[in-house]
């Protein structure tokens, strides 16, 4: 290019505003109050939608149930030491992965399972005492329904999905009623009649809410102070920064309340409870802990041991060594932390009475401040199997 040509661009450069164009320009009020009502009913679509669910969870007896059913499914398979194993597709695995991030901040051990990667090799993450969570908003993903005949038919299945029948649900097909959970989360409205356009939003509405309260909740049965729990597994961050400093955990953080722990009753009038009607039970019980009377208890380890009976079908009677008399149960006092009383029951077991009394199956009594045993704590859950080894 000449030279003169070079300094006409410069020059014409040069002249150009400095200031940026003004992006309003194009759009009249008119425009500008269309983008506003748009946003507006898409607010309200969403609210509407959550205003549904909490009618539906407010007055329907069976869905009360079947989210208590969730829970002691969540809290249960947490106690065992197993992980809640969720699944989806799409948008609907995102609020998965949201839901997979709650539970583990609330040291509830969580994972998200991708069902195509599951049906190439990763269903090798399921072990023998986790659950399963599917969110399908239709109930029909493709994916999901290809998943479903491998995974494990005697793991719990909590399925959360616009269905609000089990029968017309196709994810519980061919597994135990007594091992499904049916969370509806329906909207009013279809998104295409809302929005014109099928993309999930009052639908991935609803299953954030549900899941989010689902975890809480969990959260909330499982630990008497669960802000303490959080803010051990989330010290970063914000939130971290804004948490009070906490101790380290007391006995009372990780025990059963007594009075949450269900009395075996027996399906048969005028006999005593057999050992199915203490599984039956156990299945029904958020801990796993069962009460064969206000005075005994039978851990959830000697119930995992019962079920792996081969008589169960001859409604055997309850052995009286896997019942525990809480005249046995060894009293800790609930404002001791955890290091606090396994110290004490190591230094105890170096004697021979200690190692007498402070064995596995062994019950601990949790006393609280008015000197009453409230809740209960395997010893199990503080003492490694390493460590009942006897001294040399």
């Amino acid at each position: 290019m000449p030279l003169s040509r070079c300094a006409e661009v410069q020059e014409n450069v040069l002249r150009l505003p400095l200031t940026p164009p003004d992006f309003h320009d194009g759009l009249d009020k008119e425009a500008d109050d269309d983008v506003i009502q748009l946003a507006t009913h898409i607010i309200a679509t969403e609210r509407d939608a959550l205003t549904n669910l909490h009618a539906l969870y407010l007055s329907d007896p069976t869905v009360q149930r079947n989210f208590k059913q969730a829970v002691n499914v969540i809290s249960r398979t947490s106690r065992q030491g197993g992980r809640v194993i969720v699944s989806g597709v799409g948008k609907s695995r995102k609020i998965g992965q949201k839901f997979v991030a709650t539970l583990n901040s609330f040291g509830i051990r969580s994972a998200s399972l991708h069902p195509t990667e599951a049906m190439h090799g990763d269903m090798g993450m399921i072990g023998q005492h986790d659950s399963i969570v599917i969110l399908t908003y239709s109930g029909r993903t493709t994916e999901i329904l290809s998943l479903l005949p491998y995974l494990p038919p005697e793991l719990p299945l909590i399925a959360i999905t616009s269905h609000t029948d089990v029968s017309s649900c196709p994810l519980f097909a061919g597994r135990s009623s007594l091992l499904c959970a049916l969370l509806p989360a329906p909207i009013p409205c279809s998104e295409i009649e809302s929005f014109g356009v099928p993309s999930p939003t009052s639908s991935t509405t609803t299953a954030l809410a549900l899941t989010d309260a689902l975890a809480l909740v969990s959260a909330r049965r499982l630990h008497p102070c669960p802000s303490s729990i959080f803010h051990h597994y989330h010290p970063g961050g914000a939130i971290g920064a804004h948490m009070p400093p906490t101790g380290p955990p007391l006995m009372k953080s990780i025990a059963i309340m007594v009075k949450e722990v269900p009395i075996v009753v027996a399906r048969q009038a005028q006999t005593k409870p057999t050992i199915l009607d203490v599984i039956l039970a156990a299945a029904s019980s958020a801990s796993g802990w069962v009460r064969m009377s206000p005075e005994t208890i039978i851990t959830p380890r000697q119930i995992q041991r019962m079920g792996r009976r081969t008589d169960l079908g001859q409604l055997l009677d309850v052995e009286d060594e896997t019942v525990v008399e809480k005249g046995d149960w060894i009293s800790i006092s609930a404002a001791s932390s955890v290091q606090e009383a396994q110290a004490w029951i190591l230094q105890m077991r170096q004697t021979s009475r200690g190692r007498t009394f402070l064995n596995k199956g062994t019950v601990l009594g949790i006393v609280d401040t008015q000197r009453c045993v409230s809740g209960v704590v395997e010893i199990e859950e503080i003492i490694d199997d390493s460590q009942f080894q006897d001294p040399c």
